[in-house]
């Protein structure tokens, strides 16, 4: 409330006392708006959580005692290859391990509402019978996306998941099957394919908004790296530091992440050559390895 005073030389003192003080709030509801933009700009737009991080026998693998095996830091503890997508309140798994029930109890995946495959290697989808959990708690079937070689992969492994009957007191999976023959559209946002050669066959990598995974591939042939340029967050394989005939080693995954630049890089489906520690000692600041569990956020995704 402005009081108004009998004099007129108080009364332009006093006005302007509050016209400072109106300024002020202002100025001060301006600044709130600012980092409220500010704050919303910085809410993850992607989720990822990396299921598993190994190579297809895993690590510890069999029957093996080496130091890498033998490791108490439990980053080199590395179940087979798997990430978890979330956005707009779903999850999309990526791949199902062999591991899957043990990776979705231990990262708290209670509920994942798609399934998209890369490959249909055994180390990729041998733990598909265990979605049929998520079944139940959907109350629905799931949907699965799969490249044509993969889906028929699937259907030959899991036949009877994919055969719709009505039978009481069965408990197995309920499967959409989706081809893959271009971009997708996952729930509002769109999944471009990245073609990838992993030997003798083709794989999928994904890029999600800024965010791109690239498991399980000896290069990224120029016309894939195209579809690969500013991004935020890339998880690309890198095996081992030795060069293998199907997987990246690490020299040959930094000259592709050094080509590509994105802010950050992730190394994935390592083996057992090498401790965890010590490959992140000789890396680049904005290339780490990733491990089972490990959480990351991408700010700035485009979706």
């Amino acid at each position: 409330m402005v009081r108004i005073p009998a004099r007129s030389g108080r009364l332009r003192t006093h006005f302007g006392g509050d016209i400072k003080i109106i300024g002020t709030i202002f100025q001060l509801a301006s600044k709130i708006e600012a980092a409220y933009f500010t704050f919303m700009k910085k809410v993850p737009a992607l989720r990822i959580i990396i299921l598993g991080s190994g190579t297809s026998a895993g690590v510890p693998m069999i029957g093996c005692h080496c130091p890498v095996c033998s490791s108490t830091d439990k980053r080199d503890q590395r179940t087979r290859c798997s990430i978890l997508v979330s956005y707009n309140d779903k999850s999309v798994l990526v791949d199902t391990t062999p591991e899957l029930r043990l990776q979705a109890v231990a990262n708290h995946v209670d509920l994942i509402h798609a399934v998209v495959f890369t490959h249909g290697h055994a180390d990729h989808i041998f733990g598909l019978d265990d979605v049929r959990r998520y079944n139940t708690l959907l109350g629905s079937p799931l949907p699965v996306y799969a490249a044509d070689a993969t889906m028929r992969t699937l259907q030959k492994a899991f036949s009877y998941a994919f055969i719709r009957q009505n039978e009481t007191g069965v408990y197995r999976p309920e499967l959409e099957p989706i081809i893959i023959d271009g971009p997708l559209d996952i729930f509002g946002v769109t999944w471009q394919p990245i073609a990838l050669p992993h030997g003798r066959v083709s794989v999928l990598g994904f890029r999600i908004g800024n965010f791109a995974y690239c498991t399980d591939c000896a290069d990224i042939p120029a016309a894939s790296r195209a579809m690969l340029q500013n991004l935020d967050t890339l998880i690309i394989d890198a095996l081992r530091p030795r060069p293998h005939p199907t997987h990246l080693s690490f020299s040959q995954a930094l000259q592709i992440i050094d080509d590509l630049k994105p802010r950050r890089a992730y190394f994935t489906h390592l083996s057992h050559d090498a401790r965890h520690a010590d490959i992140e000692r000789d890396l680049p600041p904005n290339v780490r390895v990733a491990y089972d569990g490990l959480i990351l956020e991408i700010l700035s995704a485009t979706l």
